[in-house]
């Protein structure tokens, strides 16, 4: 009788522990009382490219790819306009909201003789309010006609010409930046174009170097940028579909992805 007793007290305690446990959960708490944790968000990442000079439907699948395969959740918007010349406006800007959503905004555009003070303000003044960026070769140049410093300033360096192309050895000088983890350290680019800068903005940390082949200058590669309320990751490299092939390329852009969304 007495062990009876004892399997049906048992058998109650159970009962009670599974009810309790499903009713916890159906108001998101689990038995301990612990708060369950969300569902991991997806980073929201606008990609605006297009212009002249470069492979933008490899380029942007490659990304994809790259943080698909390195586990960076992102949902993807991507917007190529502009068509392939050097001067455009793209309409996805026409809309006063252009930005409202997104995590983080990549500009992998290349259009230099586009001059619009206003249509630039329009793209810098959300960055600036805290829109967070990665910026990537070609965009150096682009609004380069232009009377006004808002984009330069932006991207955290000055560029208005590149030279040749080169597999340019590149040297991290910030070895303690999360950018930079695992950046091996004889790395040497794919074939690629080294911009010269003219001019590292106040607010810029720079990450990574490269040496010019004709004046042995050091030129920023990597750095990283704070505008206003607005992080910004920057690179020069970024041509070249063999550097969008590139294993150590894609690494670092995801990092930089995942630094400016704050992951």
């Amino acid at each position: 009788m007495m062990n009876q007793k004892l399997t049906v007290l048992r058998l109650f305690s159970c009962l009670i522990f599974l009810a309790s446990s499903n009713f916890a959960s159906l108001f998101g708490q689990s038995p301990t009382g612990d708060t369950p944790q969300p569902p991991r968000k997806n980073i929201a990442v606008l990609l605006i490219t297009g212009g002249c000079c470069h492979d933008y439907d490899f380029q942007s699948k490659a990304m994809q790819l790259a943080a698909q395969e390195r586990g960076l959740p992102i949902d993807w918007t991507i917007v190529n306009q502009g068509g392939k010349g050097t001067k455009a406006t793209i309409e996805f800007y026409n809309n006063p909201k252009w930005y409202e959503g997104f995590d983080v905004v990549i500009h992998n555009e290349c259009f230099a003789d586009t001059d619009d003070a206003d249509y630039i303000r329009r793209i810098t003044k959300p960055h600036y309010e805290g829109v967070n960026a990665i910026v990537i070769h070609c965009a150096m140049h682009t609004y380069r006609s232009a009377s006004i410093d808002d984009w330069r300033e932006f991207l955290g360096v000055t560029s208005r010409h590149h030279e040749h192309q080169s597999k340019y050895p590149v040297t991290v000088v910030k070895n303690d930046h999360p950018i930079m983890k695992g950046f091996p350290s004889d790395y040497k680019s794919a074939m690629d174009e080294l911009y010269i800068i003219e001019k590292v903005w106040p607010n810029t940390t720079v990450l990574a170097t490269s040496k010019s082949e004709k004046t042995g200058d050091e030129q920023p590669a990597f750095w990283v940028n704070q505008y206003g309320k607005g992080r910004v990751f920057g690179t020069t490299y970024g041509h070249s579909n063999d550097t969008f092939s590139d294993k150590v390329f894609l690494e670092t852009l995801v990092n930089g992805i995942r630094w400016a969304a704050g992951r």
